[in-house]
């Protein structure tokens, strides 16, 4: 048996085992049950707080991607217009310049027609590009190199010294009731071989030619699928061009200053060579020369050595001789001068008897 007090009255009562576990089975199924309704009921709050924050933060998010759009479209459009007023201006500004050009070409001849394109390209040259480029060349081609010549020439070099772009320039126009229409191609082979006679980099045609083509009318045309390093232009990019082969060409310094230092030192190295080639041909020539002299006195030494030999032999020959008449000499005596000669034998003892009589 089990006691059990009330805490309510403070009653005290028994209950057998089997009550008793009833009794416990019963309270835990309700602290059980009370604790999972307590539970679901906390996780029911807690993911209602999670999904409300989610949307909170996906709401935040889409305004944020919508403002984000709206002032992108914004930007995009105000690019547009931008643009739009740009290129506007631009083609205003060409339209009229074409008219311009097209009003000044009905005043004046053919020939004043070319002249002034040439006056135009230098006037903006000195006004807009001489104040910053001071040590630039830009001038007339008046050297005639096999027969032809450009128009201007212009160059520019580095503070150092160092040439780092050329343009070769041919200026083109005519009027428009000229019987005969010329076209671009036809100048490009001449401005090309002009070009390479003057020794620059680039060649470029400055041309009022096909006035109604949307190519040469749209910008700069490369025409270095033809010719290396040529470009046609209207009289408008005159400036822009030369600024954009300028600021090209200065990024190549460094490798500019490299070569040329190198074409000296091969230039001291060539130098040197044909001083070396000079002195080895000169070495060679008194080596020759020296060779043949001393061939030559060899020869005459040996011819001496010949004579020699042959005066040797004629005085050993004479001293022979000398030696056996000296030795005829020694023996000759008065008996043999004597012997069978009666006469000189009776002189010789007479001269005898009288020296011994003195």
């Amino acid at each position: 048996m089990k006691e059990l007090r009330c805490p309510h009255c403070n009653t005290v009562f028994n209950v057998d085992e089997s009550d008793f576990a009833a009794l416990l089975n019963q309270v835990k199924n309700s602290e059980f049950e009370h604790e999972l309704s307590r539970r679901l009921h906390e996780i029911e709050q807690t993911q209602q707080a999670k999904s409300q924050l989610q949307l909170q933060q996906l709401q935040a998010q889409i305004q944020q991607a919508e403002q984000q759009k709206q002032i992108a479209v914004m930007e995009v459009r105000q690019k547009a217009t931008e643009s739009y007023m740009r290129l506007d201006a631009q083609l205003k500004a060409a339209q009229e310049q074409v008219q311009y050009y097209k009003d000044l070409k009905l005043r004046q001849s053919t020939k004043m027609v070319g002249e002034t394109l040439e006056i135009h390209c230098s006037t903006l040259f000195n006004q807009l590009l001489r104040p910053i480029m001071p040590n630039a060349y830009f001038e007339k081609d008046n050297e005639v190199v096999g027969g032809t010549k450009g128009d201007f020439v212009f160059r520019d070099k580095s503070e150092d010294g160092i040439e780092y772009v050329s343009i070769m320039f041919e200026m083109k126009n005519e009027n428009d009731d000229t019987a005969s229409k010329h076209k671009n191609e036809d100048f490009l082979a001449k401005l090309d071989s002009d070009r390479k006679k003057k020794n620059c980099e680039y060649a470029v045609l400055v041309s009022m030619l096909e006035p109604d083509s949307e190519l040469y009318n749209g910008g700069i045309v490369d025409m270095s699928h033809r010719f290396e390093k040529m470009y046609v232009i209207r009289p408008q990019f005159f400036i822009p061009l030369i600024t954009l082969l300028c600021q090209a060409n200065k990024k190549s310094l460094d490798t500019r200053r490299e070569l040329a230092q190198v074409k000296e030192q091969q230039v001291d190295v060539t130098d040197f060579e044909d001083k070396l080639a000079a002195f080895q041909d000169a070495f060679g020539k008194h080596v020759l020369s020296a060779h043949k002299n001393y061939e030559e006195a060899i020869r005459q030494i040996d011819t001496s050595i010949r004579n020699l030999e042959k005066v040797k032999e004629a005085l050993t020959t004479s001293a022979n001789q000398l030696r056996l008449a000296n030795n005829n000499a020694m023996d000759l005596s008065v008996k043999k001068l004597t012997y069978g000669n009666p006469t000189m034998k009776a002189m010789f003892d007479e001269a005898k008897k009288k020296k011994e009589e003195e």
